[in-house]
């Protein structure tokens, strides 16, 4: 049964990643290998579980849910004890009572930082609700892929978002083999999904010489986005995404950002130059 997850969550993660680009390049884009790479995942399902994906897939992009804390991650059900060691056991298919998701026990790296409380006070805007001072490296000196995500899921552990920069920096990295995340324009977007307990958390560096990112990109990557995305919030990602693409395609934004010497001057250039694109 294992196997079986595995293999859904590849074909969720790759059905997502077609969503990002949709995002990023219209829907106009050519991703015609990427939905040839779905639909033959989608035809080596047993008919049983096509066929639960498939009613799973009308409603939701997102069927599969992770467990986190004894509960549904996307919906917050509390399970009950006998199902959540079920879902340990993985010898099934469990299917949230709520929202009927299918149910799995998540590996890797783990949130660790408290989730943001309820304020009656002012409240974080903007990009401020995903990132901060801390999480900026004006001046990545990486020159691979898998540098430049050691060095950012390092900085993600060192401010105390998660626990294992290794395990995290390990699911980026097998992420970027599935499908790059550059987009061009000198962007990248490479990121892990299923990072429950929290929010949303992002990091951003900038690499004067650039990095090759694979994917749409046609040149190195010089303005590079991390993030840890909840997988209830996955949709959301896309508006985050579309939204630093838009940015960070102005000249004089990029311009800003490349001339940012330390992480608060980067900071104050990302602030605004996103303060218009993300709310």
């Amino acid at each position: 049964m294992r196997s079986i997850i595995n293999h859904i969550l590849q074909l969720q993660e790759l059905t997502l990643i077609r969503d990002e680009q949709r995002s990023i390049r219209g829907s106009g884009a050519d991703l015609s290998a990427l939905s040839a790479n779905i639909n033959a995942l989608m035809d080596s399902l047993l008919p049983e579980i096509k066929a639960i994906y498939d009613r799973l897939y009308k409603k939701d992009h997102i069927v599969m849910a992770p467990m986190h804390a004894g509960t549904c991650s996307m919906c917050g059900m509390k399970l009950a004890v006998s199902q959540v060691q079920s879902v340990k056991q993985c010898q099934e298919i469990n299917a949230c009572p709520s929202c009927a998701r299918i149910l799995y026990d998540p590996s890797g790296a783990k949130w660790v930082a408290e989730r943001p409380k309820r304020s009656t006070g002012d409240r974080k805007a903007g990009i401020a609700r995903f990132s901060s001072s801390g999480l900026m490296i004006p001046d990545m000196q990486a020159s691979t892929v898998e540098d430049a995500i050691l060095q950012l899921t390092q900085l993600m552990q060192d401010e105390n978002f998660v626990d294992d920069a290794k395990k995290l920096a390990d699911a980026a990295i097998e992420r970027e083999s599935i499908y790059g995340t550059g987009i061009g324009h000198g962007i990248a977007f490479p990121h892990v999904r299923g990072i429950e307990g929290g929010g949303l958390a992002m990091a951003f560096a900038v690499s004067r010489k650039g990095i090759e990112f694979r994917g749409a990109s046609t040149g190195p990557a010089h303005f590079i986005f991390f993030s840890t995305i909840p997988t209830a919030v996955s949709m959301f990602y896309l508006k985050l995404l579309a939204g630093l693409a838009d940015s960070f395609t102005k000249e004089t934004n990029r311009r800003n950002a490349l001339e940012a010497n330390t992480k608060d001057e980067l900071w104050k250039a990302l602030a605004k130059a996103t303060r218009y694109s993300i709310k």
